[in-house]
């Protein structure tokens, strides 16, 4: 990102700055973001992820279809993502439309993972109350002895997530709080962009 010079165009920017996270191996998670979300209520509320894909159609996730997250955004299909990268004294803010992947989608990813986190899809009821962590550990003994030598299928409650880009802040930190912004807005998939004071 050249700040002097924006580009017209931010998703090549926003990629850069993924793989320059990634490459300097920023801590703790370079792909972890803060997705947060509104719920029928108007009530916010935020959790780290991490980021499983992005073009330009958006930045992707995985998670429970019947998880907190996954109902607000069936009431309010509004989010944002925040990326924060202290080591590179950068941000980097995403808001946009969610949409579900496709199941063809979803299926590909669930494969790649490993057999405890696919079986944990099928173990954990997402954020609901739990009496004991050894009835979890149960559930998962039990799936693991129903799928060995097996592959997992995905279960239908589980799947990707899609943020669209409408729009993309670059934060770049400064001496003296002297931070310099940049916003791109999206509209009718034209790329606009303005400079923010810090």
């Amino acid at each position: 990102m050249n700040f002097d010079t924006p580009s017209q165009s931010p998703i090549a920017c926003a990629q850069h700055w993924f793989d320059e996270a990634v490459a300097s191996n920023s801590k703790p998670n370079p792909l972890a973001f803060a997705l947060s979300t509104v719920d029928s209520e108007g009530v916010p509320s935020s959790r780290m992820v991490l980021l499983k894909g992005f073009d330009e159609h958006g930045g992707v996730f995985f998670t429970n279809f019947e998880s907190p997250k996954a109902r607000d955004l069936e009431a309010n299909k509004h989010a944002s993502m925040l990326f924060h990268w202290d080591d590179c004294h950068r941000q980097l803010r995403i808001r946009g439309i969610v949409s579900r992947l496709t199941e063809e989608e979803s299926d590909a990813y669930f494969a790649t993972r490993d057999k405890l986190s696919q079986i944990s899809a099928w173990a954990s009821d997402q954020s609901q109350p739990l009496k004991s962590r050894a009835m979890m550990m149960a559930k998962v003994a039990s799936l693991t002895a129903k799928w060995e030598g097996r592959s997992v299928p995905r279960p239908e409650h589980w799947g990707g997530l899609r943020v669209s880009l409408e729009e993309i802040e670059f934060w770049q930190g400064r001496d003296g709080r002297l931070h310099e912004r940049i916003r791109y807005t999206c509209v009718d998939s034209d790329w606009s962009w303005e400079r923010l004071q810090p």
